[in-house]
């Protein structure tokens, strides 16, 4: 009820304005007119022409009992002109009354009532003390992912969206949504975007995107603005109209699934940096760790890295001495580029395949997995059933459907190393990476997953590595925004520094026991300007060093209340 006020104002601010809801007013007095005439009409039949007499409030109750069908029968006509009149009273009130006065009251009262009531429950505005925020425009699965994640770091964010009905369904849901036009200054100025500490520009039309960065910059000279381009071409545009960081998200893609293919190497694939220190991932499939356990591996004592984390199908874990690695195993190996250059001098294949890589789906993730594979002088062929994606004279394409067994034949199914499935419906990735195990359950499947939360099933599927889209385009917004003291490296994984807390000051890392009460990782001690990469368990922590650590977002939160709250 306390919205009450709020909604009508909105309801006759909206309708005044539009002369149709002179309609409503309208029909009601029709109807009025048409209830008095008919009342009228029962005396005067009544009267002169069957001799009895009533009420006028007689006659109204008459009129419209007959009107809306109820009929008691208390009072009726007894001779043939005024059933007759009846009659008529009786068709007129059925359209009228049924038909005409509830449609005419949901066009013209209950709709824009609910729109009003909508609408007033939109935020138009924030506070003019709004500050640090972060700006966001457009709505897809990046944008909604990018939400959650902020809201792990306290971080505060508002959704600037112009269409209201979608507005209202976010606000619902429970995000911080404003309503108004993304090409509109004073949109900008109402969510005081010149206050904020980053601005985000995620539409998925470029021309959108250039325009919103434009009105942006008007309005924002300083404050970083990082986009999305759809197009190659619309890099240069974006930065010309004033974006900071333009990302080409689906070409970023590509390149990650590219770089996991079998055929490419077994080196390891280098995904951050900190400093002097690196983080890899590298697939242990076909390697000569399958089967051992780290212990036996003897990875640090052969090549100075150390395993500070393990992917198993999609979930990442702490590693301990006895975990097994298996052929779906990912390492994520932690330390110099030296000590990563003599783990693939001793454990990475080096051999490129001569068969090609199959790549599903040509459009923009594939065709930048393909580019990606041709700078590393990869063979590769790309099935495409969109013939206006085929280049007629590139042999790297075979026109037909991925589900065709025929044209898998025709690509090389039989012989590829690795198959890359790379379309944007998760439905269909799921279903041709079924299929692709069932005809060659050796081969290396790479897939592409839009929504996070199909990489699980797709894994359970057969895939041996998922590349996120939505989790890649986070990442490097997050890193773009983290940049001096947080590093996401993969989705769920972070590197970050923190000063040594006193309460783990003197002690070794052996005895501050911070993998197993935290799930945190110590990759590097920063004592006093030396970079310790890759401590020993004997290594001690004084009070003035700064920790660097890896680990998923919970275990980071974990250690933050463990140790620094203390």
């Amino acid at each position: 009820m306390k919205y009450l006020p709020s909604q009508l104002v909105a309801l006759l601010q909206e309708r005044a304005s539009k002369p149709d809801s002179r309609i409503l007013v309208k029909f009601l007095i029709v109807l009025c007119v048409l209830i008095t005439v008919y009342s009228i009409f029962f005396h005067v039949i009544m009267l002169y022409h069957e001799g009895r007499n009533f009420s006028w409030i007689t006659g109204i109750y008459w009129t419209l009992t007959v009107m809306s069908t109820l009929g008691f029968g208390d009072i009726t006509f007894t001779s043939d002109l005024g059933r007759t009149f009846s009659l008529f009273v009786l068709l007129s009130g059925v359209v009228f009354l049924l038909v005409m006065l509830p449609f005419t009251f949901i066009q013209f009262f209950y709709a824009p009532w609910l729109e009003a009531q909508a609408k007033s429950r939109t935020v138009r505005s924030l506070p003019e003390d709004t500050a640090d925020h972060i700006v966001i425009t457009g709505v897809d699965p990046i944008s909604l992912s990018l939400v959650d994640k902020l809201k792990q770091y306290n971080r505060q964010y508002v959704l600037v969206v112009s269409d209201q009905p979608v507005a209202a369904a976010l606000h619902e849901r429970g995000y911080h949504v404003v309503q108004g036009d993304l090409d509109d200054t004073q949109t900008y100025r109402r969510v005081q975007a010149h206050n904020a500490v980053l601005l985000v520009v995620n539409n998925a039309d470029d021309k959108i995107n250039t325009n919103v960065v434009f009105t942006l910059r008007e309005l924002c000279e300083n404050t970083p603005i990082v986009t999305n381009a759809s197009e190659e071409e619309s890099v240069d545009i974006l930065n010309l109209a004033g974006s900071t960081k333009t990302f080409q998200f689906t070409k970023l893609l590509g390149q990650s699934l590219a770089r996991r293919v079998l055929g490419v190497s077994m080196r390891a694939n280098v995904i951050g940096r900190f400093d002097q220190l690196f983080i890899a991932e590298v697939p242990a499939m076909r390697t000569q760790l399958v089967g051992k356990t780290l212990l036996e591996s003897r990875l640090r004592e052969l090549t100075g890295v150390t395993v500070v984390g393990v992917w198993e199908r999609g979930h990442f874990e702490v590693p301990t001495p006895d975990t097994l690695i298996d052929l779906s195993t990912v390492l994520v190996l932690a330390g110099t580029d030296q000590q990563l250059a003599v783990y693939d001098e001793k454990f990475g294949r080096y051999d490129v395949s001569d068969s090609p890589v199959l790549i599903l789906g040509g459009g923009r993730v594939g065709r930048a997995a393909a580019a990606a594979l041709k700078e590393r002088a990869v063979s590769y062929r790309i099935v495409e059933k969109n013939a206006r994606f085929v280049r007629e004279d590139d042999d790297a394409f075979v026109l037909g459907s991925a589900a065709d067994l025929d044209t898998l034949r025709k690509a090389g199914i039989e012989d590829a190393p690795s198959v890359i499935v790379t379309t944007h419906d998760d439905d269909l990735n799921i279903y041709l990476t079924i299929y692709c195990r069932r005809l060659r359950p050796d081969i290396q499947i790479i897939t592409r997953a839009t929504l996070d939360r199909n990489i699980s099933t797709l894994h359970r599927a057969g895939a041996d590595l998922v590349m996120s889209y939505t989790s890649l385009g986070v990442t490097s917004i997050m890193n773009f925004l983290l940049q001096d003291n947080t590093l996401m490296v993969s989705e769920g994984l972070n590197i970050f520094k923190v000063q040594a807390p006193k309460g783990l000051a003197k002690k070794t890392l052996q005895e501050s026991q911070i993998r197993r009460e935290t799930g945190c990782s110590v990759i590097a001690i920063n004592s006093q300007g030396r970079l310790m990469i890759n401590p020993l368990p004997d290594a001690v922590i004084n009070e003035r060093d700064e920790l660097i650590l890896i680990g998923s977002a919970e275990a980071e939160k974990c250690f933050t209340e463990t140790f620094t709250q203390t």
